[in-house]
């Protein structure tokens, strides 16, 4: 027996097939192999077209079920794990009426500032533990007021990973999960945010069908079945937003537990069982993936658009003809503290850990007579792991002290010089694990058919292959150099 995980990133599309009783990763793929475009028609916009994820994630099935040579009727189960706080409308005929916008689009930012201070500030974080910000509620408010006539032909809006099950199945349903990241679930009423809805103006009927998170959640249809090379007794059994799945993938369950992501954005999740918000909502509380209306587990997300990014561009503008293992064997050519280098990586539009402020990237220090390549490589490692300490010692105050973090090795990970700043800058220790985010959804999705009969079960294979201590010897030059980084940022502010 086999399962698939599909991860909808906005970078790329991944998809991993995993075997059930080993819990082995059988064959792995992504696409596009460079990534995928953002549309952003003014600056602060970020839209991609979702028929693009479902073209992308054709190639990458196709490239996985090629190297496996199985017979596709041993697939049981798909596990779907896609971009936070993402908006799709579709009409009756579930066709897409506009471009998504996606999790990096601050064009709503104002609309859910409002929101906020006429709901009131205690409304918001007792019900929704949030402001209602940026997300995908503010996000069709803007449509509502910006677009009437496609606001007027909506029939349901989606996540991007409903999208996906949609494609999938036919149906178009969503989870507590997925509605708590869009600021669309009341906690203290335990229901869809009727409160937010109203205040917005947008009908309650709008919203997708409820499903559990992990469970029979719909079957692929004949035509998706057709379209895939794959068979109709496949069950989707479990989806979830990329950093719950993340931390999912991590086996980061319960309270106490940490898990971090670094691709184009970066994360710090922690899980708990206490309602926990940030009052200027610099950090935002969701629903994890085993939270039900009967065990509270939440998870308290900090997110920074600027960090894998910055050292993307990095690489296209600037180290074109560099690989990242070459980049990264540059930056430990210079010492910590990149001789006076900072470099400030908010680059990606509006950022919560920020209040909402789009203070752009930034390079600071730089001397055209002391400084390289290499210094400016390091710098920029170096500050998307004081970005992440920056927003860490914001989680502290609500409670969330990560002693130790958990990581799949992939992406910013794989820089020895974010590694060992984040932990010694941090104090924390690292363990990082050979998962990444399609394998955990292959999991969930055996999680979610029963035949995992628990986390512990499915993730007994889940092999920890590397631990970084903070550097001790080295903590005055990592303090100093967060210290003057700390101080070109609130400059800024």
């Amino acid at each position: 027996m086999y399962f698939l995980g599909f991860d909808i990133g906005s970078s790329s599309v991944k998809v991993s097939l995993v075997n059930a009783e080993s819990g082995n990763c059988t064959a792995s793929a992504f696409y596009p192999k460079q990534e995928m475009p953002i549309i952003a028609k003014q600056i602060g916009w970020a839209e991609q077209e979702p028929e693009e994820w479902w073209k992308n994630l054709k190639m990458a099935l196709a490239e996985v079920l090629n190297t496996a040579q199985i017979n596709v009727k041993e697939i049981s189960a798909i596990g779907i794990s896609y971009q936070m706080h993402g908006l799709v409308c579709v009409d009756k005929n579930k066709n897409v009426l506009r471009p998504a916008i996606i999790w990096c689009d601050s064009r709503a930012a104002t609309i859910g500032d409002s929101a906020f201070n006429a709901m009131g500030k205690d409304h918001c974080l007792s019900h929704f533990l949030n402001s209602p910000g940026n997300f995908t509620a503010s996000k069709l408010r803007w449509i509502k007021e910006n677009e009437p006539e496609t606001y007027e032909k909506i029939h349901k809006i989606m996540l991007p990973g409903d999208y996906i099950a949609m494609k999938l199945s036919g149906k178009v349903q969503t989870t507590i999960s997925g509605l708590s990241e869009g600021i669309l679930w009341d906690f203290k009423q335990c229901e869809p945010a009727q409160s937010l809805l109203d205040h917005y103006g947008i009908d309650y009927s709008l919203l997708a069908d409820i499903v559990p998170t992990f469970g029979n959640q719909c079957k692929i249809s004949e035509q998706a079945a057709k379209e895939l090379g794959l068979h109709t007794n496949i069950t989707i059994s479990y989806r979830a937003g990329d950093q719950p799945n993340n931390a999912l993938s991590l086996n980061v369950l319960n309270p106490g537990e940490i898990a971090t992501t670094a691709g184009t954005s970066g994360v710090v999740y922690g899980v708990t069982d206490e309602i926990k918000y940030d009052p200027l909502s610099r950090v935002n509380t969701f629903a994890h993936v085993n939270y039900t209306k009967e065990q509270n587990r939440l998870g308290v997300l900090l997110c920074i658009n600027g960090t894998g990014i910055m050292n993307s561009w990095i690489h296209k503008n600037i180290c074109s003809t560099t690989t990242y293992d070459e980049m990264n064997r540059m930056a430990e050519t210079v010492s910590i503290g990149s001789d006076g280098l900072s470099v400030l990586p908010f680059g990606n539009g509006a950022e919560r850990v920020l209040q909402n402020k789009n203070v752009n990237a930034s390079v600071v220090g730089l001397s055209l007579t002391k400084h390289t390549t290499s210094h400016l490589i390091r710098a920029t490692h170096e500050g998307i792991a004081f970005s992440f300490h920056y927003g860490m010692e914001i989680m502290k105050t609500i409670g969330i002290n990560p002693s130790v973090i958990r990581a799949g090795k992939a992406n910013m990970f794989l820089s020895p010089i974010f590694r060992s700043t984040l932990a010694s800058i941090s104090g924390a220790t690292i363990e990082l694990y050979n998962t990444d985010g399609s394998v955990g959804a292959a999991r969930g999705a055996g999680i979610g058919l029963g035949f995992y009969t628990n986390a512990e079960e499915a993730f007994a294979s889940l092999q920890k292959i590397a631990v970084i201590e903070p550097d001790v010897e080295n903590s005055t030059a990592y303090q100093d150099a967060y210290k003057r980084w700390s101080e070109a940022i609130n400059l800024r502010l």
